[in-house]
């Protein structure tokens, strides 16, 4: 909280006006108080805008901020519905209401509380947009518009769907409404749509919370995540690749044509059904040896082509 909102522990005289009450202890005795405060005529405003612009006065612009801090408390009010804390928005207009006294100029003919409106919201709209939720809605003029203004016309349009005793369960604008918010608010019915979806999502946890049993929860992080183009997976598949075609080639040119072609047969041949090729009696039956022989031939053949392929690679 702002120090207008933590009052000190030892207050002024109760005869002097501008005394907050003595130590408060939570919001609603800060609101009561500040809404005790007197109110300025314009003379006495003037007098002090003048003092604090002209000698720079700070007990001068003290009154003067004192003396509006209902107003701030009136503002932040129509804030509530966006679920931030009433106690920040109101520290937030005041943030705003001291730079309207700091520019505040007595001789342009406004009185500070029309002037202060303005300061006050942006530093309340400010907050809301940067808190509201994670990810930033609104970054441009026509989209912080849209959404200040999309919700309260939305319930406008329902009070008048009630009033025509049509349906207002339904939450979404229908094509009539979209058009109507656009000219209304001078911007793109595609962005008064846009607005729209962002209004009505949420915020989502991309990493897994743990769960109560420990265990590795399952988040939005698994599957967002592409493992297919993640540069040290690319390199491997790449390589996997070439020795599967290339490698495998030299290697095979390496073996004797008894060996290459057991290897053949035995792992690199699928006939039409899907079968393997030759087993070790069928190549032990054509070369006149024992099936125990051609495994031999076998081993030692997979052995020489795992180290042709180590230096292929």
């Amino acid at each position: 909280m702002s120090t207008l909102l933590a009052m000190p522990q030892t207050a002024l005289a109760p005869a002097n006006p501008w005394s907050l009450v003595p130590p408060l202890g939570n919001l609603d005795a800060y609101i009561s108080a500040a809404n005790r405060l007197p109110m300025l005529t314009l003379e006495e405003e003037q007098e002090f805008a003048r003092k604090f612009k002209n000698d720079n006065d700070l007990e001068a612009a003290g009154k003067l901020v004192l003396s509006h801090l209902r107003l701030v408390v009136s503002v932040s009010r129509q804030y509530l519905g966006y679920g931030l804390p009433h106690g920040d928005l109101i520290q937030e207009g005041n943030v705003g209401l001291m730079k309207a006294v700091k520019r505040f100029d007595p001789d342009q003919g406004v009185r500070l509380v029309s002037y202060a409106l303005h300061w006050i919201k942006a530093e309340i709209h400010e907050y809301i947009l940067k808190n509201w939720r994670m990810v930033k809605v609104a970054t441009t003029k026509a989209q912080r518009k849209l959404f200040f203004n999309l919700r309260s016309m939305k319930q406008r349009f329902k009070g008048e769907d009630a009033a025509a005793d049509l349906d207002t369960h339904r939450d979404t604008l229908n094509p009539a409404q979209v058009d109507a918010m656009a000219r209304e608010l001078n911007v793109k019915r595609e962005e008064v749509l846009e607005m729209e979806t962002r209004l009505s999502g949420g915020d989502v946890l991309l990493d897994p919370s743990p769960s109560d049993d420990g265990e590795d929860a399952f988040g939005p992080i698994a599957y967002l995540t592409d493992t297919n183009h993640e540069p040290v997976a690319m390199i491997e598949a790449r390589q996997r690749d070439v020795l599967a075609t290339d490698g495998i080639a030299t290697a095979l040119a390496s073996l004797d044509d008894r060996s290459r072609r057991i290897v053949e047969e035995r792992w690199l041949k699928v006939n039409d059904d899907n079968s393997g090729g030759m087993t070790l009696h069928d190549l032990a039956a054509e070369y006149g040896v024992s099936a125990e022989r051609i495994r031999q031939i076998e081993v030692a053949a997979m052995k020489k082509m795992k180290t042709a392929l180590a230096a292929y690679a």
